[in-house]
């Protein structure tokens, strides 16, 4: 029995027919999920080695990454930062000592959570020296006072954690003493007014010994000053007062008694309104009283200003600034204090008998999370909108604007004049949608994505937005660009930068100044000059000195010469024709530091076989080992290698270099093998490294077998005369994953 066709009902008619979607649209989904992908990879992209120490990092929050750093001498307006003065630490492993001298991570390893450090005031008692300073606490979100000592006059400092902690934000830790008591007045204006507290068991517990005004005082000071007690602060309660940070005053008999108010309070004869807010201890010199004043053009201000007060009394104030300056090198967010300061407080050490002072500082200025942010998001909007325009050139999207969205209203209106104005406006944005409709549909389809010319139209807008997604999402996530210092027990050091070269190669050399000057931690670069005109200082830029060395003969020993005016004990040997990272510096620098006696670089060497034979780094790394470190890249000890390069011994060994032209490198290798039997180099990987000679068609060794010939009979020679090199020195052998 045959069977009849089944009707078709109503809902069989109705059906949707769905049609496999197109290739432009297939493709448009690719475009979209790879800038999707490729923002999440850049986000993702962790660095290539372990993150920083905590310091680096801790002060990564909006306010900023405020440090406190240590400055001497003979007067208040002659401060130099304490690096200037060659003051060594063994333990830290500093030479010289270098700021920041406290930051959030020295708070934080000793047990409390901190995002950054700032208003350090100081307490000098006897030998000992307290610094008291704010700290934020990053879980709290609220500003503790914090403690640390030093016993050597600001070289290093002992963390004793916070000494106080209110339910509400503390800052500006003011402390002094009166009638041999010692007292704290933090600025508490969140709680809406200003307390002194009483140190109890100094400087570990205090308590609150009164409320001294009901205002909400912020920067609060007490001077004692021609026999009346002065409280200088900024009332934030006036009206305009927390925008312009007015200066108010109060006198008394004592700390403790009632507080009158000046006569004219608040003090607006002052001439530059920016500086209004105390940023600091006042202090008296030669007589004469100074105020410390913050120059505050951006959030938390920016410099510090100094006034000399004139007139002081109960019915007048009058002060004039005076010219203040501390030097900073123009490192941009590589320096501590690169961006900004905003408090100082500067007293008499009389045990050293110098002016001792505490700045704080940061690296960062006070926009710069806004201005990342405002960029990346720009960014991944013009991304979006290349995206969209891709979609339409090759037919994935097609966007037509319904023109009921500008259709006129029906609603009775009573107001003529404005019925008539809003069908003008929605009669030109019926003109506006119709030339967008129009234009859409005159780019649409126009790059035939078949043809081979349009997937290289494609090809190149998706390298295009990949590379844009990538940039927009560095500029979100991708942090500040600081290339800080890495800490050592809390100590930070300098080292010199030494290169050779000659006239050929003076275009090397200007990059090579103006690149690694910014490094944080370098405090001078020496040019050793070995033929041909040298450059005076105005053709070099730089934001450390440079002091080019003339030498007599040219010669590759002069690259170890000694040098007695190299002030620090750390001298980098680098190449002028080496671009690296200045990460890469600072992280090879604090390998130096933990092991001082060894030749630490980044391009490591094997020499092995009877005879030695010399062999690059690839053969070295199928080796597993390295025994060898060049120093065309290298840190050292200047005066232990310098002065084993020198003498009686390697004399021979110079006569080769001087012969071959090569192997002064090679030779203090085995200088330094020959005076250890324990491991002499150490190994660190550089994130990246460019030979710039290929660029500038100068570089010394072109012929790499040749070279490679020469170096090892340098090796045959020198380990009959000086024995052989140290073991290997395994890869990853040494913990911190750099040498990987």
């Amino acid at each position: 029995m045959s069977s009849s066709p089944r009707p078709a009902t109503a809902a069989h008619r109705r059906r949707p027919h769905h049609s496999p979607p197109s290739a432009p649209a297939y493709l448009c989904a690719a475009i979209t999920l790879l800038t999707l992908v490729a923002a999440a990879f850049s986000r993702a992209l962790a660095p290539r080695f372990p993150h920083p120490p905590a310091t680096r990092r801790c002060g990564a929050d909006a306010e900023g990454s405020w440090s406190a750093g240590v400055f001497l001498g003979d007067s208040p307006f002659t401060l130099k930062p304490i690096e200037h003065w060659g003051i060594s630490n063994d333990e830290g492993a500093a030479w010289p000592v270098a700021n920041p001298a406290v930051t959030c991570a020295d708070v934080a390893e000793a047990g409390f959570p901190s995002s950054f450090v700032a208003n350090p005031f100081l307490f000098i008692q006897g030998d000992a020296i307290y610094m008291f300073f704010e700290t934020k606490n990053p879980v709290t979100s609220q500003g503790d006072i914090a403690a640390a000592v030093s016993k050597d006059s600001g070289a290093t400092w002992q963390q004793l954690g916070v000494v106080l902690d209110e339910d509400w934000h503390l800052s500006y830790p003011y402390v002094f003493s009166y009638d041999n008591k010692i007292y704290m007045m933090p600025e508490s204006s969140k709680n809406g007014d200003l307390r002194l507290y009483r140190a109890l068991d100094f400087p570990l517990t205090w308590k609150l010994e009164k409320v001294l005004l009901e205002k909400p005082l912020v920067d609060s000071v007490i001077i004692n000053f021609q026999g009346s007690y002065w409280l200088l602060g900024s009332d934030l309660s006036s009206y305009g007062g927390k925008q312009n940070g007015e200066l108010s005053i109060w006198y008394s008999s004592s700390p403790l008694a009632p507080w009158n108010p000046h006569r004219h309070n608040p003090i607006r004869s002052m001439a530059n309104r920016s500086s209004f807010r105390n940023g600091g201890r006042p202090f008296i010199y030669d007589s004469n009283l100074y105020r410390i004043g913050k120059d505050s053009a951006g959030v938390s201000g920016h410099s510090i200003k100094v006034f000399k007060v004139e007139i002081l009394t109960a019915n007048e104030y009058k002060e004039v600034e005076v010219p203040f300056a501390i030097d900073k090198p123009p490192k941009d967010q590589n320096a501590w204090n690169g961006a900004r300061s905003h408090h100082l407080d500067v007293q008499w050490l009389q045990s050293s008998q110098v002016w001792i002072g505490v700045m704080d500082g940061d690296r960062v200025s006070s926009s710069d999370s806004v201005h990342r942010l405002t960029i990346g998001c720009m960014i991944y909007g013009v991304t979006l909108v290349l995206v969209l325009l891709l979609g339409g050139l090759i037919g994935a999207i097609k966007c037509t604007l319904p023109l009921r969205w500008c259709a006129p209203q029906t609603e009775k209106r009573d107001d003529f004049f404005h019925a008539k104005q809003q069908f003008v406006l929605q009669y030109k944005l019926s003109l506006l949608i119709s030339s967008l409709n129009k234009l859409g549909s005159l780019l649409g389809g126009r790059i035939g994505y078949r043809t081979w010319k349009g997937r290289v139209y494609v090809a190149v807008v998706i390298l295009i937005l990949t590379f844009l997604t990538c940039l927009g999402t560095h500029y979100i996530y991708g942090g500040n660009g600081a290339e800080g210092p890495y800490p050592i027990k809390g100590s930070y050091s300098q080292f010199t930068l030494l290169t050779m070269t000659y006239d050929a190669r003076l275009w090397n050399l200007k990059m090579f100044v103006e690149h690694y000057s910014k490094c944080a931690s370098v405090r001078e670069i020496v040019v050793v000059w070995n033929k041909g005109r040298p450059p005076v200082q105005n053709e070099l830029k730089s934001a450390v000195p440079v002091r080019v060395r003339v030498e007599d003969k040219n010669t590759l020993n002069n690259r170890f010469n000694i040098d007695e005016e190299i002030k620090t004990r750390a001298v980098m040997e680098l190449d002028d024709d080496i671009m690296m990272p200045c990460d890469d510096l600072e992280r090879g620098f604090k390998v130096w530091r933990e092991h001082p006696d060894r030749i630490v670089g980044y391009y490591p060497r094997l020499a092995e076989g009877t005879p030695l034979e010399y062999r690059n780094e690839r053969y070295a790394r199928q080796q597993g080992g390295y025994n060898m470190i060049l120093t065309g890249a290298a840190f050292m000890d200047h005066e232990l290698a310098f002065k084993r390069y020198w003498s009686e011994k390697a004399e021979v060994g110079r006569e080769t270099v001087d012969s071959f032209f090569n192997c002064e490198d090679v030779l203090l290798n085995f200088l330094f093998a020959n005076a250890s039997s324990m491991s002499t180099v150490e190994y660190v990987k550089p994130a990246w490294a460019i030979d710039m000679s290929k660029f500038s068609g100068v570089a010394i060794s072109r012929n790499t077998q040749a070279h490679y010939h020469v170096r090892s009979k340098c090796l045959a020679e020198f380990s009959e005369i000086y024995g052989n090199l140290t073991a290997k020195r395994f890869f990853s052998s040494r913990g911190d994953d750099w040498d990987v």
